[in-house]
């Protein structure tokens, strides 16, 4: 019996030292890369991750309750201090919301209209025609909320943001019609925060994120954690979820007619491949009987 406790024993201790070996190993590997990148101005220092996306593919649809669950997550803790005045409320009936839906949505927010008879501006409900209102009067005052620097609006950031994945994967995702670096990089930024690895230091009210694109760490503080909002479908409410989430419904943002896209692309392949067809039998049918 003892035999057995002190083997058990001995496998635990390899087992924790290897663990630990490989942590050590793993962020002196994530030191160096953050070394290079900053000597070399090559950001971001890890490529983002490469999330299974719904909407992924030739044939990808949105996942509708995603979407909703990441409209939530936006307009309880994104919205704050992002904008995205491109998205109409009416829009939001893509996302499987009814008209009395949208427009009791819309009626939460408030907007600047007029000017009135007497010539003044004036604030009203929003109506579903109306776009997301900002959370600022202006982009000076967005700046002076946030250290200096306007939070970018949310409208098409899923398409603006991305990063080359090089050679040779972009050549197969020719084939594999791969449009998701917006979201795989919201998603990886999202997910990304950590203390920053020995021997790297990050400018004072900043946080290491190896993720983001322009540099070792950004001004913005993780924004999402675990139990953070609350779900009613079920759904785990856990940092990786909503991350995914609102990845996702930014990605709609930048592109509500994808599935639209992608079935007239689908329908213009058929088309032509049954052309080609026809063009060739026709070529064999009339120069069949002529010698060549």
């Amino acid at each position: 019996m003892k035999k057995l406790v002190t083997s058990l024993a001995l496998v635990a201790s390899l087992a924790a030292f290897g663990t630990s070996s490989a942590r050590a190993e793993e962020g002196h590997g994530l030191a160096e890369a953050t070394q290079h990148a900053i000597q070399g101005g090559h950001f971001p220092v890890l490529k983002p991750k490469n999330v299974d996306w719904s909407f992924a593919g030739p044939f990808g649809k949105y996942d509708k309750g995603q979407l909703q669950r990441g409209l939530k997550i936006y307009k309880e803790v994104c919205a704050a201090c992002h904008s995205m005045k491109l998205v109409s409320f009416r829009t939001l009936k893509d996302l499987g919301y009814s008209d009395a839906q949208v427009k009791a949505f819309a009626s939460e927010y408030e907007v600047q209209d007029g000017p009135n008879d007497e010539g003044e501006m004036f604030t009203r409900k929003a109506v579903p025609s109306d776009y997301f209102p900002s959370p600022f009067p202006n982009s000076q005052a967005a700046a002076a909320a946030n250290g200096g620097a306007a939070p970018p609006d949310f409208s098409l950031i899923a398409k603006a943001r991305g990063v080359t994945r090089g050679f040779p994967l972009f050549v197969a995702d020719i084939f594999t019609q791969y449009q998701e670096g917006g979201p795989d990089y919201i998603y990886s930024l999202l997910t990304g925060y950590q203390e920053p690895p020995q021997g790297v230091e990050v400018p004072t009210g900043t946080h290491f994120n190896p993720y983001f694109g322009s540099a070792v760490a950004l001004a913005m503080a993780s924004p999402l954690s675990d139990g953070q909002v609350t779900y009613d479908d079920g759904s785990p409410q856990t940092l990786d979820q909503y991350a995914k989430d609102v990845s996702a419904f930014l990605m709609w943002a930048a592109e509500p007619h994808l599935e639209d896209r992608k079935r007239t692309g689908f329908m213009v392949m058929v088309f032509l491949a049954i052309f080609t067809i026809l063009v060739y039998l026709t070529k064999k049918s009339v120069y069949a009987n002529k010698e060549h």
